[in-house]
């Protein structure tokens, strides 16, 4: 049986708020009024959710396990009166990504598909592995590498390379004369990939690749922890990153950023899609996957197998 709302209400203000008067403020009523609702949910789920103190509230380990799960319950029925009350109902799809996938790549393709699919509400979401799709109701994940999500349904989407990328002008003024050589007249952008990657391509492996053997300007230059920071760096005019072409197609076409040579280096691991097998059978879920796949498609990227 389910627990009085008002009790829920009152537990949900008293814990955001973290104390009985500020949570009445909210509400309209008497904190005494809230105390005794949350002592009625207390007694309904036979837990103790707040110590008591002199100074205010703080959750016992049993609060701080229920108030997530009520505020999003919360969360969602606001979201739905909003829905009603705008006097039509679209549906909603929650999309997931690595910070840098999310507002390099997935936010342009997803404002295009908004464009193309007016009824449909999509929530893009930043975030680093491993995320929880049954807590934060994701319906599709973009991630790197397939090691995360286990008994989920998984599909390659597309292998990254990366190469020199800059703003036009450290071409046009002539520091880049487009050959590698001259990779060394300018300043480079590292990124620090981090342990949620499983390949990190260096400008040591590139200076290799592009047959200029080890070179100590390979470790000079800026260092960044995201890909999307080294793309905007570049951008910028502060040198030249080894940046992910995929990331920074929206740049490369707005003439925000050139390659100005080769060679490229192929990330190690692919980009994947990682969904609930279950949820792949709905119109919304499968309809975005045909869409993104064809727009692959369309800008001649190659998907993987």
């Amino acid at each position: 049986m389910l627990p009085p709302l008002n009790s829920l209400k009152a537990f949900e203000a008293a814990a955001r708020r973290g104390s009985f008067v500020g949570a009445a403020r909210e509400l309209g009523v008497t904190p005494a009024a809230v105390s005794q609702q949350v002592k009625s949910l207390e007694h309904h789920l036979d837990r103790i959710l707040f110590e008591r103190r002199n100074n205010g509230l703080s959750l016992t380990d049993s609060g701080r396990a229920f108030f997530p799960r009520i505020a999003e319950g919360f969360a969602h029925l606001n979201a739905a009166a909003q829905i009603a009350a705008a006097g039509r109902v679209r549906s909603r799809l929650v999309v997931s990504a690595p910070h840098s996938v999310a507002t390099k790549w997935l936010a342009p393709i997803v404002a295009d598909y908004v464009r193309a699919e007016p009824e449909v509400s999509v929530d893009v979401r930043a975030e680093e592995d491993p995320i929880s799709f049954t807590r934060e109701a994701v319906d599709l994940r973009l991630c790197y590498g397939e090691h995360h999500y286990a008994g989920l349904a998984m599909e390659p989407l597309i292998t990254d390379e990366v190469a020199p990328l800059c703003a036009p002008d450290l071409c046009v003024g002539g520091r880049l004369l487009g050959h590698p050589e001259n990779i060394r007249r300018v300043d480079l952008i590292h990124t620090v990939w981090g342990p949620a990657f499983a390949s990190h391509p260096t400008w040591s492996q590139w200076f290799e690749a592009a047959g200029l053997g080890h070179d100590r300007h390979s470790e000079r230059g800026h260092r960044v922890t995201h890909s999307s920071m080294a793309i905007d760096l570049a951008a910028s005019g502060a040198g030249v990153a080894l940046g992910q072409k995929l990331l920074a197609r929206w740049d490369l076409d707005q003439g925000r950023l050139v390659c100005p040579f080769g060679p490229s280096l192929r990330l190690g691991v692919s980009y994947c899609l990682v969904y609930p097998a279950d949820k792949a059978k709905t119109p919304l879920l499968a309809g975005f996957l045909a869409w993104l796949r064809r727009r692959l498609a369309e800008a001649g990227a190659t998907t993987d197998p």
